[in-house]
């Protein structure tokens, strides 16, 4: 094992050479790009921390950079540099010099979740490859900014002759996806059908290892890596390793709103809310969970969720929005 383990590593090694070679030399073809900032966020209507990363980004280029054209790679057909600029001020309270260009893609299908019902991850990074082929053919900026983690792009980018940033908000594979796989764990990445046979946890370990070493060879594309966390840095040095370009920078969290709660007040009874996006990740049920356990140590009486229509139990109701379990 340790053999084959050996010679995994002097093969994928000399691949690594190989491409990198190949890489430089058709960089060196490329013409050169346009003096602009562009930002790579397909979704621009997600309402998501990812969009108001995008739009402190678009801003703190432009205030470092009045005279540098900032551009917006999106699918949303109805976007327009007004309305994304309207909606950067309303939506997230950013309000930005000038409105930002607009790239429309128009093959935004080919990263969805929907288009891949197996293997899903590979399917989704392959097809950002394809989409931002259509990005960069339309638009070659200077400065290639990428700030919804499709990583695969990032060798395309620095083929087009880009700079590549990135912001990372979460690996798209982790040590710990692994792990769970290895452990044959039944979870949101690992369903029973796998879990139950050693055969095929054995072909996931292999295909999560092909991944890992692929998305850490065009993670180390990047010219200057962002994250999030110390959690994201740390599975991203040590995937990506290039730890001399990774920097922390905490998301930019508006808090003026919450600053204006005070910090005592009474509530009868007392309420537990968890405010998150719903998605299988998040393992919602451990919510659930600690509120059979914390009703033992106080008098706790209703734990408020957000809304999930995939949880149609008789103990769930819809009450603007939120989840509310007795």
């Amino acid at each position: 094992m340790a053999i084959f383990a050996g010679l995994l590593t002097f093969v994928s090694t000399l691949l690594a050479l190989a491409l990198r070679h190949l890489l430089r030399l058709l960089r060196s073809r490329a013409p050169d790009p346009a003096a602009a900032a562009g930002f790579f966020h397909p979704y621009t209507n997600d309402g998501g921390g990812g969009e108001r990363v995008l739009w402190c980004a678009v801003r703190a280029v432009q205030d470092l950079c009045p005279d540098l054209p900032c551009a917006v790679f999106t699918g949303d057909a109805d976007a327009s540099p007004d309305g994304l600029a309207a909606r950067a001020l309303d939506r997230f309270g950013v309000r930005l010099l000038r409105p930002p260009q607009v790239v429309y893609l128009n093959k935004r299908k080919w990263i969805e979740a929907s288009t891949y019902p197996r293997f899903t991850m590979i399917g989704q990074s392959l097809g950002s490859v394809y989409l931002a082929w259509e990005a960069l053919n339309k638009f070659t900026p200077q400065f290639y900014f990428d700030t919804s983690g499709y990583a695969f792009t990032y060798p395309l980018a620095w083929l087009f002759g880009c700079k590549v940033l990135c912001y990372t908000h979460y690996p798209t594979i982790s040590s710990d996806m692994a792990e769970r796989v290895k452990q044959r764990k039944s979870m949101y990445n690992n369903n029973s059908l796998i879990s139950g046979s050693i055969w095929l946890s054995r072909c996931k370990v292999l295909y999560y290892t092909i991944f890992s070493w692929l998305y850490g060879l065009v993670g180390s594309c990047a010219h200057l890596v962002m994250v999030n966390s110390s959690w994201t840095r740390s599975h991203i040095v040590n995937i990506w390793k290039v730890p001399e370009r990774t920097k922390r920078v905490y998301p930019p969290c508006d808090t003026s709103a919450l600053q204006m709660l005070p910090l005592e007040r009474s509530t009868t009874p007392p309420v537990l809310i968890s405010v998150a996006q719903f998605r299988p990740e998040k393992v919602c049920q451990l919510t659930i969970a600690t509120k059979s356990v914390t009703r033992s140590y106080s008098s706790l009486t209703k734990v408020a969720l957000p809304f999930c229509s995939l949880l149609s139990s008789g103990s769930w109701s819809s009450v603007g929005g939120i989840c509310t379990c007795s």
